[in-house]
Parts: structure tokens; sequence; C-alpha cells
């Protein structure tokens, strides 16, 4: 009788997450008719499931439904799953299987959340090491000779993207290159006109248009002054 009711509670959970793809514990409860926690949990084991990274893990969804993208994760809509499970091992796998390493800015980017406290408590108990590349911190897996080869291939990535730039009279020289460059990956959300005060309140001199002509030749996406002109007037 137990597996019976059991068996109906998976197929009706199914059919909720099939149309809904994610709900809260509370949600599948009143979906089934229940009141017991367990039996949720049973129904959801029964079927296979995943919960996610993001909102305490509160969410949930059948193993079946997420597509992964090419780091393990998949989104709907504000909630974030991940292949590899919470969010601890998720910024685990990512950083130690990424060849240049990760920035902070990087891993917020990529999972979508906040990520200083997690990355503090994985370098204090040594699961990920954090070492400086140019100006810029990156995270890198804990093994020396792997974190090694991660900085590496950071520091001939920045030199490459300085070198590609031919340097004119009156341009931005090489190391203001770099400052942009650096300052674009600490804070990948913010503009031109962000950049350069970022930069400014550091000390180091870099103008709007300048710093939108390092975004256009790295192809880097940004806003520019121009760009959000029209939107500016609304």
């Amino acid at each position: 009788m137990f597996k019976q009711a059991i068996e109906g509670h998976r197929k009706q959970l199914e059919k909720v997450l099939g149309r809904r793809k994610v709900a809260r514990l509370a949600d599948l409860r009143r979906a089934l008719g229940v009141r017991s926690r367990t039996t949720v949990f049973f129904a959801l084991k029964r079927a296979g499931y995943c919960t996610s990274y993001s909102h305490a893990g509160r969410y949930y969804t059948l193993r079946r439904i997420p597509q992964f993208d090419e780091h393990g994760l998949w989104f709907c809509g504000e909630v974030r799953f991940s292949k590899h499970g919470t969010l601890r091992a998720t910024v685990i796998v990512l950083v130690c299987g990424s060849p240049a390493g990760l920035t902070h800015g990087e891993l917020e980017q990529l999972v979508g959340l906040r990520v200083h406290d997690t990355l503090r408590d994985l370098v204090q108990a040594r699961l990920l090491g954090r070492e400086q590349a140019q100006s810029v911190f990156v995270y890198v897996a804990p093994d020396r000779r792997r974190a090694t080869s991660q900085l590496q291939e950071r520091r001939r990535r920045l030199a490459a993207a300085v070198e590609s730039t031919p340097v004119a009279a009156g341009k931005l020289e090489a190391p203001q290159i770099i400052d942009v460059l650096v300052e674009v990956i600490r804070a990948p959300r913010a503009d031109a006109r962000a950049i350069a005060a970022r930069l400014g309140a550091a000390g180091r001199s870099v103008s709007e248009e300048d710093v939108a002509a390092v975004f256009v030749r790295y192809a880097l996406g940004k806003k520019t002054a121009s760009s959000r002109s029209g939107r500016s007037r609304r």
C-alpha cells in the first residue's frame, strides 16, 4: 500500500515538475496534497532529483530536466542548478578545470551569484589557491603543479592581449591597456565610464574614450557613452 502511494506521488510529482520545471518543497506538498515533507522526499528520490545551488538549495527539479551548459550549469529564471551539486563543489570544479584559473568577477559571472564568502572559505580550507597575476588575484587549483600552469597561462594571455594591440603615439601605453583589462576582470559588468572612474580613483588616469577603444579592440561587448546616450534620455 505504501509503495503504491509513493508511486502515485512520483507520477504526480513528475507531471508537476514537467510543467513547472522547478519548485520549492512547499509547492510540491501542495501539488501532491500531502503535509509530510518525508512523503515528498520519497517521491523525489524515486523520480531522481536535483537541488538548486542558489536560494539555499530550496528549489527542486527532476534529474532529466536540466540541459546543462559546457560548465555544467543550468539556469531556470533566477534559480541555478549545477551538475556538480552545491555552489561550493561547483566553484572548485570550475576553478580547477580552468586553464588560466578564474578571478572573483569571472566566477560570479559564470555562476550568477556572489561567491566572496565561498571563495574565502575554500582558500582557508586549502581546497583552492589564490595567487596574483599582474595586479589581479586569480583563484587556482590547490595542486601546486596545476596552479603554476594556470598562472603561466593567465600571464601569457594578458601579455598576448597587450602585444596584439598596436600602440600609436598619443594612445594608451601597454601598462595602461593592462590596467583596463584587469579592471574589466575585476568588474565585468562595469561600462567604460565606470572603468575609467575606477582607474582614476586608483591614481591611474585613463579617459573613457580610451577605455571604450580597448573594449572595441578586444570585442568585450561593453557599453560606451554613445551606446548609453539613447537610453539616458528616457
